[in-house]
């Protein structure tokens, strides 16, 4: 058995986080779309559309406030089924990982005593050189912004 110090270690590279977020659906799924996001999630200073690629793309430029600039593009949408996948296809600074997908689902609660409510998931399937790290940090993002998220839906009308 070998021994190495940069041995990584064997991880999952998927990541999915859920909260139900006291509000109807209409008012949450309001929010998510990428140009939206600075409106509920406080990592991010603010939302850019990219211009001049193709009328059937849409590419967004998020500014985070630590300096990050991602420019995510959007994968799939539907408002019958309440998603959006989107890719982020570059970074600044680099990525230490190839690639992310991920998806934002929303489902209204229907009965319960959560009824009224919506859950929403967060997923992330990334490449496989992401490392604990990267996940570790995805884990802990989605849940922040999707705290964020259950607190800006309180001030929509």
């Amino acid at each position: 058995m070998s021994s190495h110090s940069n041995a990584r270690i064997p991880t999952s590279t998927t990541v999915s986080e859920s909260a139900v977020i006291s509000a109807p659906l209409a008012r949450v799924w309001h929010l998510i779309k990428l140009s939206s996001f600075p409106e509920f999630w406080k990592a991010l200073s603010k939302a850019e559309t990219v211009k001049g690629v193709s009328p059937e793309t849409d590419i967004v430029r998020w500014h985070f406030k630590d300096g990050t600039v991602n420019e995510v593009k959007q994968e799939e949408h539907s408002a019958i089924d309440h998603y959006i996948t989107y890719s982020v296809i570059s970074s600044e600074p680099a990525l230490s990982y190839t690639s992310v997908v991920s998806t934002i689902r929303c489902y209204a609660v229907t009965s319960g005593e959560k009824e009224g409510s919506t859950f929403v998931t967060w997923t992330g399937n990334f490449s496989s050189d992401a490392d604990a790290g990267v996940i570790e940090d995805a884990r802990y993002k989605r849940r922040e912004a999707l705290a964020d998220l259950a607190a800006a839906v309180m001030h929509i009308k």
